[in-house]
């Protein structure tokens, strides 16, 4: 799994209506009458403008973490990789996407797709964990 990887701008403001706080998953509800005046996609998905990436997927390794070929991720370079994560990883100088397994065994990058082997991560690697992704944003339609 590649990822191409762009720098987030944040100067733009673009307000979308914002359908109030909750969209109940069961019966509807008049949905005009809670429309709330805009909703900046800047604000709600960056928090960290300077350390924030977008990064387009190429590949099939992370589906069963729900990645698909296509989806575009919000990547957060200023967080610390925290347990089940998804992280952009650099492995000798190619980026991709998985979760991070330590043990005594070593560091291994772990795909959500079986037909996927694992990555052995070894001591002469150049390795790093580029960032952590935030966010998940897909076509459905």
């Amino acid at each position: 799994m590649t990822i191409q990887l762009i720098a987030a701008e944040t100067f733009t403001e673009l307000q979308l209506a914002y359908a109030g706080a909750q969209i109940v998953a069961g019966f509807p509800s008049p949905a005009e009458d809670y429309l709330e005046s805009g909703l900046d996609l800047n604000q709600a998905l960056i928090k960290h403008p300077s350390a924030t990436f977008s990064g387009r997927v190429k590949g099939k390794s992370m589906r069963e973490a729900g990645v698909e070929d296509g989806d575009l991720l919000v990547i957060d370079k200023s967080l610390n990789y925290k347990d089940q994560a998804l992280a952009v990883c650099c492995l000798n100088g190619e980026f991709t996407l998985k979760r991070i397994k330590k043990g005594p065994d070593g560091v291994w990058l772990m795909p959500a797709n079986r037909d996927y082997p694992p990555i052995p991560v070894d001591e002469e690697d150049d390795f790093t964990i580029w960032g952590i992704v935030t966010y998940i944003i897909k076509k459905v339609y």
